[in-house]
């Protein structure tokens, strides 16, 4: 009975046709509740519908036995309700060969795990594919790209130029757009913007409401790009093609509003400005946004929040949201958080105002990165380096005093060590510098996916060093790199350069892996570097600066002066400026060459002053001792001499 219901409900499925499927599964379900045909069929018509939590419901009724029958279908309604997670683990039990590989990829991608999604695409279009699906393969692997550069992974972007072909459909020419417009290449980005726009207006495979549904994203992504090129003409026109209401995904139209409102802001009224980019609610489960337009939405939205003042909302709000993460952490949105919730804390306020508000918070959450970094950008403002290093020296000491896993990667992140390198160059600490990148590079040796700009750097920084124990380091770290990537020139050049001094011999055949110096300097025009000049290195730069105001200025610097304008009403009535003035014009009269005393009291003044003449004892006697000759010492004198009281 139940075969012939099953057979009679096939018999009558159309492709377009999925309501009467639905009617029928119903009806045959209403007769045998544990029919896990029946189930089945309905659970893909409802897919079919796009009534993904209903399909979601019949799995959720059924047993296990039609999860693991329908795996593939499972998965799919648990990602499209945004349970990626779920969704993962069902697609990989499914088993369900290139369809669960397609559909993990895409669940991958969703779930910001755009390494795997890239690994996934690749293998799809090794192993074989159709045209359609190659074109596919092509538009899903170039939008993955184009994320893993969002996300600051850029050394493990697979693309680099889109080939002719890919500039022939319109999704392929934005994703490539996408990459482009991540790497900062907006003028470019400009340009495949407008190619993806001309081939999506003169498709013929796109009826009038596909073809504006699909214009919409590419003019929201293109007023983006405008808006970064400074071009506000050319924007302001662009907002003419822009429906909001007409976009249907709430995260598209919160980035449109976003873009629209920035477009816009010349002299906004804080509160409008508030009110606009608060209007579009959140988006959820399947169409939220990423995490790096998350993060730029959310700071735009409480930078409003503190236009207006805002502040103890953007506390409690913030707070909230930092209590459910972990401290420490490395993402962009819980610091971002933390900055947030620090500008709030100092109400508006800058410099030592601030500080004074926002270094208690520091010394209960030490572990807090956020909050470590804006008190360390609010020092280097103020030109105090060395409070900065002394705060971001706590923090890490804290960190690497814990046993937890997560604060020692936080203790030795990359970029936290940047900004920490950065500062002791600043003062010029060089070894400072090399003890915390060796330090570094001890500790992420020791893991299976190690930073290699980090390890990179503390190499370089090793061969600086006259320990021979050093450059042994600097040439281990240089050949890990070298078996990670056998290209990496640089790599090969650190590791001979670190141990031509120890064992010439063991690199000597590296050599010829490396370029003729020759080659290296055949474009570089060496009387053009001559003619320039030698740059002064940073920290001979900061030390130059920091002693300018002590330097005395020579007599170069001094003829070097432009010579000062006066102004005619200054100057004298007989005033020739082709005649040479007299050089000793600022001297008295008496000291100068031309000099002639007159009378005989004055010539034998003169007389005196000449150099060879007669020397006139009393002359040169000095005032000092005329007087003590005339009124005697200082206080333990001869009294003969002193005259009594009283009167005349």
């Amino acid at each position: 009975m139940v075969a012939q219901s099953l057979s009679s409900l096939l018999q009558r499925a159309t492709i377009d046709d999925h309501e009467e499927v639905l009617k029928s599964c119903n009806e045959t379900l209403k007769k045998s509740k544990n029919d896990q045909n029946a189930q089945h069929i309905k659970a893909i018509a409802l897919l079919k519908l796009d009534r993904y939590d209903d399909a979601l419901r019949v799995f959720k009724t059924g047993d296990d036995a039609l999860k693991q029958a329908a795996g593939l279908e499972y998965a799919y309604a648990l990602y499209k309700c945004g349970k990626l997670d779920e969704a993962l683990d069902a697609v990989t039990k499914s088993g369900a060969g290139r369809g669960a590989s397609h559909l993990e990829a895409q669940v991958s991608y969703r779930a910001e795990k755009f390494r795997r999604a890239a690994d996934l695409y690749e293998q799809l279009s090794q192993d074989g594919s159709s045209h359609h699906e190659a074109n596919d393969l092509g538009i899903n692997s170039w939008a993955t790209d184009a994320q893993l550069q969002w996300k600051g992974e850029a050394e493990y972007v697979r693309h680099d130029r889109p080939s002719r072909e890919d500039l022939e459909s319109f999704e392929t020419a934005y994703n490539a757009a996408c990459l482009t417009i991540a790497k900062g290449a907006f003028a470019q980005g400009e340009v495949l913007l407008n190619r993806a726009k001309n081939i999506c207006q003169t498709s013929e495979d796109l009826t009038p409401e596909d073809r504006a549904a699909e214009l919409l994203p590419i003019a929201v992504q293109y007023l983006y790009v405008l808006l970064r090129l400074g071009k506000t003409e050319q924007a302001e026109a662009l907002l003419e093609e822009i429906s909001v209401e007409d976009i249907p995904e709430l995260s598209t139209k919160k980035i449109a509003r976003n873009n629209i409102v920035l477009a816009r802001q010349t002299n906004i009224n804080p509160f409008i400005l508030y009110k606009a980019l608060h209007e579009t609610p959140d988006s959820v489960n399947n169409d939220r946004l990423f995490d790096c337009q998350d993060n730029i939405l959310v700071g735009n939205s409480h930078a409003a929040d503190l236009l207006v003042q805002k502040y103890d909302g953007i506390i409690r709000s913030t707070n909230k949201a930092l209590s459910k993460s972990s401290c420490p952490s490395t993402t962009a949105g819980t610091n971002l958080l933390s900055v947030y919730n620090a500008a709030a804390q100092a109400e508006g306020q800058t410099g030592q105002k601030a500080l004074k508000k926002i270094l208690p918070l520091l010394e209960r959450r030490p572990k807090d990165l956020g909050l470590l970094l804006t008190v360390v950008q609010l020092y280097v403002n103020e030109g105090n380096t060395t409070s900065a290093i002394t705060a971001m020296e706590r923090s890490l000491q804290a960190l690497e005093e814990s046993i937890s896993e997560a604060d020692q990667d936080a203790r030795f992140n990359p970029g936290l060590l940047s900004a920490l390198v950065s500062l002791y160059q600043l003062e010029g600490r060089k070894l400072q510098i090399r003890s915390t990148l060796a330090q570094a590079a001890a500790y992420w040796r020791k893991k299976p996916n190690s930073p290699a700009s980090l390890l990179r750097a503390a190499a370089t920084s090793l061969l600086h060093s006259d320990d021979r124990a050093d450059l042994t380091t600097a040439g281990d770290l240089f050949k890990a790199l070298y078996q990670q990537d056998s290209s990496d020139r640089v790599a090969i050049a650190g590791y001979v350069a670190s141990q031509a001094t120890l064992n010439y011999s063991q690199v000597e055949s590296q050599l010829e892996q490396l370029p003729e110096v020759s080659e290296l300097v055949a474009d570089i025009d060496v009387s053009a570097l001559e003619s320039a000049g030698i740059m002064p290195s940073a920290t001979s730069a900061a030390a130059a600066a920091a002693f300018a105001g002590a330097r005395k200025r020579t007599a170069a610097d001094k003829e070097a002066r432009a010579v000062k304008r006066v102004r005619k009403s200054r100057l004298p009535k007989d005033y020739d400026p082709e005649k040479k003035a007299d050089p000793e014009r600022w001297l008295p009269l008496r000291d100068r060459s031309s000099y002639r005393p007159k009378g005989k009291k004055n010539k034998q003044r003169a007389a005196d002053r000449t150099q060879g003449g007669p020397v006139n004892e009393k002359a040169e006697e000095s005032p000092a001792a005329v007087q003590q000759k005339a009124g005697g010492g200082g206080g333990g004198g001869s009294s003969k001499n002193k005259k009594k009281k009283g009167k005349r």
